[in-house]
């Protein structure tokens, strides 16, 4: 994550609130961790010298972050939380609101290319046959 601050304006948006933060000093990642309810993001990075990282500096600094990465969050009452959002922050809708998996869910994009998928909350283990397979 290349900027702690546009992370944390972004996300309290979302309803997220920083716990602990380690801010970068001079040429040290730093470190974040917010939470919503019982949900829990990390942060690393902090910096532009992100791109430096052993790992991460293997790619091009304009490379898409999240790229083939889904996020799922659950929520109560998605569709609520949805009417917040996409007035908020209606051009990072990717999808809209609508029932996928026998669940109503919609995703959208942060600002530094995550994709982020918010579904109404349920038992993933009640969704699940004798056998482990998904009934939904």
């Amino acid at each position: 994550m290349p900027d702690f601050e546009k992370a944390k304006e972004f996300y309290s948006g979302l309803g997220f609130e920083v716990v602990w933060e380690r801010k970068p000093v001079s040429g040290v990642d730093g470190y974040m961790v917010m939470r919503r309810g019982e949900n829990i993001i990390n942060f690393h990075g902090g910096a532009e010298n992100v791109v430096d990282h052993e790992y991460f500096g293997k790619f091009p600094k304009d490379s898409k972050r999240g790229y083939a990465v889904e996020i799922i969050i659950p929520v109560d009452g998605v569709e609520d939380f949805y009417k917040q959002v996409s007035q908020k922050y209606p051009k990072q809708i990717v999808q809209p609101l609508e029932k996928r998996f026998a669940f109503p869910d919609f995703r959208m994009e942060d600002p530094f290319g995550f994709y982020l998928r918010f579904v109404e909350r349920y038992n993933w283990v009640d969704t699940r046959d004798k056998s482990g397979k998904p009934t939904v």
